[in-house]
């Protein structure tokens, strides 16, 4: 009988932009989002400036946002806009243990390195930024 837990059927952005409370969350997993291969479709992807601000916004004080993909120039991207961000930093978590998704056990089975990322939100977001 858990009281702490919701499921939503909707476009991740969206809830974490406007339908979560400030300094709601503790940990974001987001694990294998599509990475959108092409590079035509890369605006569709998932993790850019707009997301990481929303995260900040939602994340409590020292807040987790835990990524992981198979895909080595989605991550790159991700580090890219992680060190950027001035609300969060990289942080060095390889105690983690992220729950096994059907893709990371399909991306083992086939021998595809798996690059994970922990960050920490470090400092209180600007509310305007994410709702503008």
């Amino acid at each position: 009988s858990l009281d702490n837990v919701r499921l939503l059927q909707i476009e991740s952005f969206y809830a974490v932009r406007y339908l979560l409370p400030a300094e709601s969350v503790e940990t974001f997993y987001l694990l294998f989002p599509d990475p959108w291969p092409k590079r035509r479709h890369h605006r569709r992807r998932i993790f850019s400036r707009d997301f990481l601000d929303s995260v900040a916004v939602a994340l409590e004080e020292n807040g987790l946002l835990h990524m992981a993909t198979d895909q080595l120039d989605y991550f790159q991207q991700i580090q890219r806009l992680s060190r950027a961000h001035p609300q969060f930093e990289i942080v060095d978590l390889d105690d983690v243990v992220l729950p096994l998704t059907k893709f990371e056990r399909r991306f083992r089975e086939h021998g595809a390195p798996i690059h994970r990322l922990t960050l920490r939100k470090i400092s209180k977001p600007d509310r305007t930024a994410a709702t503008a």
